[in-house]
């Protein structure tokens, strides 16, 4: 029985090991088990049915400018893409970004590239620039390939949590108190962390990408002061999958002056 324990978790360990991407924005390894190939049809399909359920905004300057900002958010991913050896890296992205009707200040992605903004943004953001501070932070989602690899750190999350329970042994009532248990820790001491982390991670990429396309990436700080001060009730930063507003204020701050250099890089000084 211990020898196949200890087989399942090298196998898993292997896995972990070998089914890695790179980021090429960090260059850092992601844990990463879903290509694009097989993620990328159902995102698709969902972002379709999305659109059928809610009422998409056309013809008005602000759905406009949400188009226009993602185009060049993109063409400021694929500049910098091609310039640091990714050229085939967006092979199969099909990006799309949409204007909701709906009251939430909110904005997601979706593998693939399919952005959605809500019209109840808009007035947080305020400006063109206010958008492209949130879209770039979208795009980079996207590019970052954070939903495949959170589906992949749930897979691995279940297999462990499997291995476990099976290694402990015991009575039904062991088995449920290690459940809740490692269901518990593993959610605050990975599961929300790793979101933390990829929101973070799609904060410092956007500012990179928004400055690129052009837009002033000190503004990403001020955005999150509008947010902040729209107030409402939000659980203690360990608790959140979302960073605090201060925190990202603080980071967007510090990492603003590094995006402008990054942007010069490709010939971009001046910001709108």
């Amino acid at each position: 029985m211990m020898k196949t324990k200890t087989l399942i978790t090298f196998l898993v360990l292997t896995l972990i090991v070998i089914a890695c991407k790179v980021n090429p924005f960090t260059g850092e390894k992601n844990l990463n088990f879903v290509s694009n190939e097989q993620i990328f049809p159902a995102s698709f399909q969902q972002y379709d049915q999305f659109l059928q359920e809610n009422q998409v905004v056309t013809g008005t300057d602000e759905a406009r400018m949400v188009k226009e900002v993602g185009r060049k958010i993109a063409t400021a991913a694929e500049r910098y893409l091609n310039a640091n050896g990714y050229t085939n890296y967006l092979d199969g992205y099909q990006w799309e970004y949409t204007l909701i009707q709906d009251e939430t200040v909110n904005a997601w992605a979706m593998p693939g590239g399919k952005i959605v903004v809500y019209t109840g943004l808009m007035p947080v953001a305020q400006t063109e620039t206010g958008v492209a501070v949130v879209m770039a932070h979208e795009v980079a989602h996207a590019l970052a390939d954070h939903g495949a690899q959170r589906m992949s750190t749930t897979q691995l999350q279940q297999v462990i949590g499997q291995l476990g329970s099976a290694a402990i042994g015991g009575s039904e009532q062991t088995q449920q108190l290690f459940a809740t248990a490692y269901g518990l820790g593993s959610n605050l001491g990975v599961m929300l962390p790793f979101s933390r982390g990829h929101e973070t991670e799609a904060d410092r990429i956007g500012l990179t990408l928004m400055a690129i396309a052009g837009y002033d990436p000190t503004e990403a700080a001020e955005l999150w002061k509008r947010m902040q001060a729209q107030g409402g009730q939000s659980p203690p930063e360990f608790l959140s999958t979302h960073p605090s507003n201060q925190t990202r204020i603080n980071n967007l701050t510090k990492w603003a002056p590094e995006a402008k250099a990054e942007a010069a890089k490709f010939g971009v000084t001046s910001f709108q």
